[in-house]
């Protein structure tokens, strides 16, 4: 796994802060002057369907929201980025953090199909589930993922996190209602996969 840094790196236009460093992507802050990239993202088919999302947003909405995150300690929003061109290619959060029970909520989307199964996915979540146990000193992370989403699941269990139980008929999209699984890891989870293999 990389090394977690924070980093400034001179690109054709402007640095580029970078929280999260790993071998082929970094996960950097949102800023406000994304918002058109982060409103495109929202309309791509095919990723609204996987996550199930089903309102529309504006561009002012999608700016205000960028903005209430930067204000909000309980998330973390940040864009996937590819290393070799500073391309984003989706983003991950860590959402609902509470540091009375240690836990939050964890989501990840990434783009367009051809960025799909190429394993940046799997980079940024082990990157921010890091920050989340060893930065955040979180106990458990977990998530959500419609049935629909076989990609997505094998993803998740190839990280390692643990199916906990189904919510039926969770979501209704496209006339159809579809369960949602849930997952999840704790600490030592991640320590035993990432951490104790790092040190050997």
């Amino acid at each position: 796994m990389g090394e977690i840094m924070m980093t400034q790196q001179t690109s054709a236009s402007e640095p580029v802060a970078r929280l999260l460093e790993g071998s082929r992507v970094y996960l950097r802050p949102v800023n406000v002057e994304d918002t058109e990239l982060y409103y495109n993202t929202l309309f791509h088919q095919d990723v609204r369907r996987l996550t199930g999302t089903q309102r529309s947003f504006t561009k002012d909405q999608i700016a205000r929201y960028i903005e209430a995150k930067g204000q909000d300690t309980s998330s973390l929003l940040l864009l996937i980025a590819l290393r070799e061109d500073d391309r984003v290619i989706g983003d991950i959060a860590l959402q609902d953090m509470d540091s009375l029970n240690r836990s939050a909520n964890i989501r990840i989307a990434i783009n367009e199909q051809g960025n799909q199964g190429k394993g940046y996915g799997t980079e940024a979540l082990v990157l921010m589930l890091g920050y989340g146990f060893g930065i955040c000193n979180l106990h458990r992370i977990e998530l959500n993922v419609f049935d629909f989403n076989e990609r997505a699941i094998r993803c998740y269990e190839k990280v390692g996190f643990q199916r906990e139980g189904v919510q039926r008929d969770a979501l209704f999209y496209n006339y159809e209602y579809h369960d949602s699984i849930l997952m999840s890891m704790l600490d030592h989870e991640y320590r035993d996969r990432y951490v104790k293999k790092a040190e050997n």
